[in-house]
């Protein structure tokens, strides 16, 4: 009898999303970051930027040392009354020029009219102040009016308010006050107990005060 062979074939079908042939495996995590690159090019310099705002005002500083006065213009005259005149005139200027070059040395100083005020804003004594005056050529500071005796308090501090001016009462009567055309005394001054001896200091408001004690410490101020 003749056999029968039979054969069975046997499919095995599968969903084509499965089926992956030499394909890359799943991604792994990434690995560390890689050593920085090389600097790029210097890029195409940019356009400028928008002009800033305008800044607040600044303090208005100190002013400054005045300067020569120049010397007067021509004038219709005689001609021995214009020689004396541009002599007196450049005597005059001269005499300006000395003082202010004697000025411009020190730390502090303020002009009124013809006559400067200096000072280095050192403080000592009395006995000091006029020494280290006439020392230079100079004599303590006297003011003669009210513009010249608040031109003397700007030379204090914020923390000391006192300086020396030239009147000192070693008469026997004890009377200053013949010796000054301009004062400005403060109320009970000067002593009149004082009779030996007595130094006057200019205070914080610009008056004068009169004291036995010559031995405070004092601004020093100058006059030219």
């Amino acid at each position: 009898m003749r056999q029968i062979l039979r054969f069975y074939v046997f499919c095995m079908i599968a969903p084509i999303g499965y089926i992956q042939l030499y394909g890359p495996g799943p991604a792994g995590p990434p690995g560390p970051p890689g050593p920085p690159g090389p600097p790029g090019k210097v890029g195409v310099l940019g356009l400028p930027g928008q002009p800033g705002l305008v800044g607040s005002e600044g303090y208005r500083g100190f002013a400054g040392v005045s300067g020569i006065p120049g010397l007067p213009g021509p004038v219709t005259m005689c001609k021995q009354d214009a020689f004396y005149s541009v002599n007196n005139n450049v005597k005059t200027l001269k005499q300006r020029i000395a003082k202010l070059k004697l000025a411009i040395d020190y730390n502090f100083v303020r002009r009124v009219d013809e006559k400067y005020f200096v000072s280095n804003k050192e403080r000592g004594t009395f006995s000091m102040a006029v020494e280290f005056c006439s020392q230079r050529g100079l004599e303590l500071a006297l003011p003669q009016n009210e513009e010249e005796n608040n031109a003397l308090t700007q030379v204090f501090s914020s923390d000391y308010k006192m300086g020396w001016i030239n009147i000192e009462n070693r008469k026997a009567d004890g009377n200053v006050e013949a010796d000054v055309m301009f004062n400005k005394w403060e109320e009970g001054h000067p002593h009149k107990s004082i009779q030996d001896t007595g130094c006057t200091v200019l205070s914080e408001n610009g008056v004068w005060r009169m004291t036995h004690e010559c031995s405070l410490n004092a601004y020093i101020i100058c006059q030219i």
